[in-house]
């Protein structure tokens, strides 16, 4: 009876917190839907698009960092293949711009996994401290090959506003939907991983690879599926991104800065959950903004060292993340 008792009693708490989640997802669906029409300032919705877009690139990594462990610090190579895939064939070849995105991310899943093959063959540090080699190399590459544009970058053509051309210069609400469904396509998939066989395999090699192995996981194989998802929706990511500001350089789509700005929204939100990318983000982008913009021209560094404290603090005091602290707390 006490054992009956108790199962009943988990069971409703479970069904509580299923509700509670469903009406917080409807309310986020509404808030989310309706942004463009309470807030019209282009500036606000410029912050909005990038929140969208970063949160997409941290899901992104995530999949492949969070759920198999693979702590890669070269995702930019995928963000600027993407970006300079879909502009090159646009500005060369007349291609139209979504189906340069498809080719982008076809393009990133194989150079994923050209990378991938031998350098999964590495473990811990030495696999992160190699994808650092090979984005330094393709961004060495990049500023100096000129079909490319080499160092001065490439400037898309404005055309006609149109959903077809991908630009819109009237408002910018178009691309903040397009930036919307992007996300959430990216994190169904990283919902579906999780529940399914694949994200399985991928926390049983996180957790321990020679015992995933042993067992009869093949290893590199999932490996290389979770590097080649999470490069192709970081493509899409960059294709987005050169459509919108129409202008790139190797500069602001190969830097090891954006690697790393991508890997530090998702240990701040909750590495290896399914909402702690965009909770991450969703703090971060907007404080660095604040702080860059109230601080930022005195010169004194203080937006760095506000941003570097929060970044401190999260480490040491809540290494599983934001989402990690309220799960602890529902816990209790």
């Amino acid at each position: 009876m006490a054992a009956s008792a108790v199962a009943d009693r988990d069971g409703e708490g479970a069904r509580r917190r299923f509700g509670l989640g469903g009406v917080v997802l409807i309310l986020l669906a509404v808030v989310a839907l309706g942004f463009p029409a309470f807030v019209t300032l282009p500036y606000h919705r410029d912050l909005a698009i990038r929140i969208l877009l970063f949160a997409t690139l941290a899901q992104a990594w995530n999949i492949l960092a969070g759920y198999c462990g693979q702590i890669s610090l070269g995702h930019a190579v995928y963000f600027g293949t993407g970006a300079y895939t879909s502009s090159v064939l646009q500005m060369h070849l007349g291609v139209n711009p979504w189906i340069g995105l498809v080719a982008g991310a076809a393009l990133a899943v194989a150079i994923s996994q050209a990378i991938g093959y031998p350098c999964f063959r590495l473990r811990g540090h030495y696999f992160a401290i190699a994808t650092i080699a090979i984005g330094e190399i393709v961004h060495t590459l990049a500023i100096n090959w000129d079909f490319i544009g080499g160092a001065r970058g490439l400037t898309l053509p404005i055309r006609k506003d149109s959903l077809l051309a991908f630009q819109f210069h009237g408002t910018k609400f178009i691309y903040y939907y397009i930036a919307l469904a992007l996300m959430v396509v990216c994190f169904l998939g990283a919902w579906h991983i999780q529940r399914s066989r694949i994200g399985y395999y991928l926390r049983a090699i996180r957790e321990d690879t020679d015992a995933a192995q042993s067992v009869g996981i093949p290893v590199t194989r999932y490996k290389l599926i979770a590097m080649a998802v999470s490069a192709a929706f970081v493509s899409v990511g960059g294709s987005f991104y050169a459509q919108y500001v129409l202008y790139m350089d190797p500069d602001s789509v190969f830097p090891l800065s954006l690697s790393i700005l991508v890997c530090v929204l998702t240990v701040v939100g909750g590495v290896g959950t399914l909402w702690g990318p965009l909770v991450g983000t969703a703090l971060m982008i907007p404080l660095s903004e604040f702080t860059r913009i109230q601080f930022g021209g005195t010169g004194s560094g203080v937006d760095l060292l506000i941003y570097g404290a929060l970044l401190t603090f999260v480490a040491v005091f809540q290494p599983t993340g934001l989402v990690g602290l309220v799960a602890r707390r529902r816990g209790r």
